[in-house]
Parts: structure tokens; C-alpha cells; sequence
């Protein structure tokens, strides 16, 4: 670890990408949470100040978009067979 760097930051932008790269909305669901908890102790860690509001904001973005992931999964989804995916 090195000094005078914020580590949660790193550890909130990893969570971020395991939310894209997720294959089922509970996985996303919980990794947006996550997300949002680390990016909320980045701040907690910061002065008040431009990045400190700036984490605030991302810790918000990210619970909106586990929410966004909640609602979409509240739709119906149409009548569609879909292709199976190859691995």
C-alpha cells in the first residue's frame, strides 16, 4: 500500500466493473451495493472537498443503478426465444 493514496478507490472501481461484467441480476444487484458501500468509505477518508463530493456522487450513482437493475427486474419480459450463448 502506499501512502497518501485512498485504497477504497481502487476496490470501488473493481466492484464497479464486477457489476458490468456480471452474468445475473442478483450478482449485479449486490455488486452495485458494494460499490456504493466502498465508494462511501473513499470518502469517508477524503477532506471535504471536490473529491470527497465526487465519491458521494459515485456512491449514489451506483445505489441508482441497483435500483435501476431492481425495477428491471420487476418487467415482464416479452415472449422471446433467445439464442443460446456459446462459450
Amino acid at each position: 500500500m502506499s501512502f497518501g493514496r485512498n485504497p477504497h478507490v481502487s476496490k470501488a472501481e473493481a466492484a464497479e466493473q464486477k457489476a458490468l461484467d456480471a452474468r445475473d441480476d442478483d450478482s449485479r444487484k449486490r455488486a452495485y451495493l458494494e460499490a456504493a458501500h466502498l465508494w462511501e468509505r473513499a470518502a469517508e477518508r477524503e477532506k471535504p472537498g471536490k473529491k470527497r463530493d465526487e465519491y458521494l456522487q459515485n456512491a449514489e450513482r451506483n445505489r441508482a443503478l441497483e435500483a435501476g437493475a431492481e425495477e428491471a427486474e420487476d418487467t415482464p419480459a416479452p415472449n422471446v426465444i433467445p439464442f443460446p450463448r456459446r462459450v
